[in-house]
């Protein structure tokens, strides 16, 4: 049986950790403030919603929610985001996406201010993740991911990776945060050639494909480290499922994420990290 990666007690040491450092900074006039720019009423972004303000209210970080209508115009949006750039109190905005389709979702991420981008919506932060800089944030679900994985000791420096999907969000971010920690990576997706292979070849399996059942017990061996990020409804079950068959595989693999209950668990309390650092940062310029 192997070992579960729940994400419950690393957002909970991390939790713990950050109400110490924003305490420090309230002693020196700082709260650091978070703005939600939420466009419409889509219900997979007010659960995270809910989910962020309470981590957030747990930590002490202060968060004030921009709400629009769904058929608001692109001027609009900008409004808000000029908004919450000029805001010197505001150090962190979370915008959520994808947007309604008649909005430039390019244009709005340009508009952010990399320094404020807390989940990596700009190209800005997404270079500082390619390059290794301290520009802007990598997502949550990424970092996430790393978080869990060294809360439980697992070795990335020389291990053999494969991750499945590459996504600007999961797949690419997450593939150069492990080369970043001397990991060997193979980046991977659902057209790879024998993926089954690749996937047996590999010490730690991250699967971010988007789809269930993307990889089964005869892409597992003995002693492998899987991380589960996806998040699909099984029908036929009327449960939450990840990308993997968890029941062929978690009898074969030595330690694997549970869906739900895993990554997903991690990535407010990532979020809430990264308002955390920005407000920092913006002490250490002043």
């Amino acid at each position: 049986m192997a070992t579960l990666l729940k994400g419950l007690p690393v957002a909970k040491k991390l939790t713990e950790l950050l109400v110490g450092k924003v305490e420090c900074l309230r002693q020196a006039g700082v709260v650091p403030t978070l703005a939600i720019v939420r466009v419409g009423e889509r219900d997979d972004d007010l659960s995270y919603e809910r989910g962020a303000k309470k981590r957030c209210d747990a930590i002490g970080i202060a968060v004030k929610s921009f709400v629009l209508p769904e058929d608001c115009t692109q001027a609009d949006l900008r409004e808000v985001i000029d908004a919450v750039n000029a805001d010197d109190a505001i150090h962190g905005c979370l915008m959520f996406r994808p947007l309604p389709s008649h909005l430039d979702e390019q244009a709005a991420c340009d508009a952010l201010d990399p320094a404020k981008d807390m989940d990596c919506a700009t190209n800005e932060s997404l270079l500082g993740v390619l390059s290794g800089r301290e520009v802007g944030f990598p997502p949550c679900t990424a970092e996430a991911c790393m978080a869990l994985l060294d809360h439980y000791g697992v070795e990335l420096d020389g291990a053999k990776v494969t991750v499945i999907g590459r996504s600007l969000v999961i797949g690419k971010p997450v593939s150069m945060m492990m080369l970043a920690r001397n990991a060997t990576v193979m980046m991977c997706h659902t057209r790879t050639r024998d993926l089954a292979s690749a996937c047996r070849d590999a010490d730690i399996i991250v699967v971010a494909a988007g789809h269930p059942a993307t990889v089964m017990a005869d892409y597992v061996r003995h002693g492998q480290v899987v991380v589960d990020v996806g998040i699909n409804w099984d029908e036929s079950a009327g449960k939450l499922c990840g990308d993997i068959s968890f029941d062929e595989v978690e009898p074969v693999v030595a330690a694997i994420t549970p869906v739900p209950g895993g990554v997903g668990s991690v990535t407010t309390a990532v979020l809430a990290k990264h308002v955390v650092e920005a407000a920092e940062r913006t002490v250490l310029r002043s």
